[in-house]
């Protein structure tokens, strides 16, 4: 590869992107555009503009965007319409994220002339792959820039020794090796390596940072009744919110209860399985209560093919695939299938538990008349289930004379 002139790197502010972007500094002699986005992790942003100050970035050429809006709106939101689980648990916290981060790469490389774009993930890891996919896919001639598949910088010391070398700040608390790796954006909570990587030992409490655990949460239910429009929520308890602030308000009420923590091994799209400690607090909150507004307002045959896409559709975002024309298609798909998903769920959260405990719409498919055990006036006529059933035994009824003839 040709040594880029300018790169965009996707600048956290820590140590190991401060490492990089020194490093593409002195590998390739390349300017640097930091790029920096606040997804909701709950950290102050600033000091990562003065550290790439301090490392030789030109303030204009460091960019830090608040996209907690774009990323629920348009991001997390959609991939909830869809129910999607990956491996039947996790809710893609870190991966729906990725893509967002990797339209702005795109978006400044554009702005700012850049000719390549450079990220922090491992050649280990899942996150290499989706920010690539999703740069490809936005510009397809953009110049990628890995330095985890490039340095010699491969120890914890080795790294320290160049952090010292080039005068960039270490915390103290960097000096040891970190007990485990932490990604945060609003939806989630990730924690992965070091004391987590036996799958065989059960997690350290201090592991989990969002959520209280549901031995010690409260003692008394608490109720919360979610408003969704067209499949996406709107409003927590009758108050009408954004995206960002609506999912703010479920991960408060979820981290208190102790909601939505889990342990989790999974197959990552490289081969190898990795064990995470993942908290989505408000995420499943929200995604029970949108199982229990479809429950009511959509058809069982849309209902049932919307769980068998499901996996495929959690499959491609785990593996990066968000601007993938498969993608577009299922959520086309998903989306048509939301247009009656309106109307109120209520939620009790207890110790950890998030269980819908009613659920109404004006529509509903519901019919109470039809499933009622008192006199339903006519409203069905049970003897015609016996021909129901008749038609649907025939092929049965079928086989088993035709078993029967050839054993005998």
């Amino acid at each position: 590869m040709n040594k880029p002139k300018k790169v965009v790197l996707a600048y956290s502010g820590g140590l190991d992107t401060s490492i990089i972007l020194k490093w593409l500094q002195t590998e390739y002699g390349c300017e640097v555009v930091t790029f920096t986005a606040d997804l909701g992790q709950g950290e102050e942003l600033e000091p990562a503009r003065a550290k790439a100050e301090l490392l030789g970035v030109k303030p204009q050429n460091i960019f830090i965007r608040d996209v907690r809006e774009e990323f629920v709106r348009d991001f997390v939101f959609p991939m909830f319409r869809a129910n999607a689980v990956y491996e039947g648990l996790y809710l893609l916290g870190t991966a729906i994220a990725r893509p967002l981060i990797s339209k702005h790469l795109v978006e400044i490389a554009r702005e700012t002339g850049a000719d390549a774009v450079a990220h922090g993930a491992t050649g280990k890891g899942n996150d290499q792959v989706r920010f690539e996919l999703s740069a490809y896919a936005l510009e397809p001639d953009i110049k990628v820039i890995a330095p985890w598949r490039e340095w010699d910088l491969t120890s914890r010391t080795r790294l320290l020794e160049f952090a010292e070398a080039n005068q960039i700040p270490i915390a103290k608390d960097k000096r040891g090796e970190a007990p485990f790796s932490v990604d945060a954006n609003l939806l989630h909570t990730s924690s992965e390596g070091k004391v987590l990587e036996d799958p065989s030992q059960e997690a350290p409490d201090y592991v989990c940072q969002r959520t209280v655990a549901p031995e010690d949460a409260p003692d008394t239910p608490e109720m919360v009744e979610i408003g969704f429009e067209r499949g996406d929520a709107v409003a927590v308890n009758g108050e009408r919110l954004s995206p960002a602030m609506l999912l703010t308000k479920l991960n408060e009420l979820g981290a208190k209860h102790g909601v939505g923590r889990l342990d989790l091994v999974e197959g990552r799209y490289v081969g190898m399985k990795s064990r995470g400690v993942y908290e989505t607090p408000g995420g499943t909150i929200l995604l029970a209560a949108h199982r229990g507004i479809e429950s009511i307002t959509l058809d069982r045959g849309a209902a049932h093919l919307k769980d068998e896409l499901m996996p495929r559709y959690a499959e491609l975002i785990y593996f990066g695939y968000w601007f993938s024309p498969e993608r577009e298609m299922l959520q086309a798909a998903i989306d048509r299938s939301q247009e009656h998903v309106s109307g109120t769920v209520r939620v009790k959260l207890y110790k950890g538990a998030a269980s819908v405990v009613a659920r109404w719409s004006d529509h509903s498919l519901y019919s109470e008349a039809h499933v009622t055990f008192e006199e339903d006036a006519g409203a069905y006529d049970q003897q015609d289930a016996a021909g129901f059933i008749k038609l649907n035994a025939l092929r049965l009824r079928l086989l088993a004379n035709r078993d029967r003839r050839l054993r005998g």
